[in-house]
């Protein structure tokens, strides 16, 4: 478990310094750039709709972890929208709640029992 928490901890460090890093020199016109990529049908299109596809599956499980509740529903909407960013911290944070336990990780308490 430590060894996922480390990667966890890399991935979330890595993914705000970049962050900051484009934000600072593109600024925070995401959407056009990542809408345009895909309506443009390429390749940096093709990539964007796939990665849409994994966060819209990432928010997904989290809202199923949390059994489509009112909490479940707004953490699957922070998971689609911040993407690995949130999702690394998530199961960081989670990891700890459930001591380690990685089926309480992935299917939630009640669903781990």
């Amino acid at each position: 478990m430590n060894k996922l928490r480390l990667i966890l901890a890399a991935i979330f460090i890595a993914i705000s310094v970049y962050t900051i890093i484009t934000i600072s020199e593109h600024g925070w016109s995401l959407f056009p750039v990542f809408f345009g990529d895909m309506a443009a049908m390429g390749w940096p299109g093709q990539f964007n709709f796939d990665f849409m596809c994994f966060l819209i599956l990432s928010g997904l499980c989290v809202s199923w972890r949390h059994h489509f509740s009112v909490l479940g529903l707004i953490l699957g909407l922070f998971a689609f929208l911040g993407g690995a960013l949130f999702l690394s911290a998530y199961l960081f944070i989670n990891s700890y709640k459930v001591n380690g336990n990685l089926n309480a990780l992935l299917l939630g308490t009640q669903r781990a029992a």
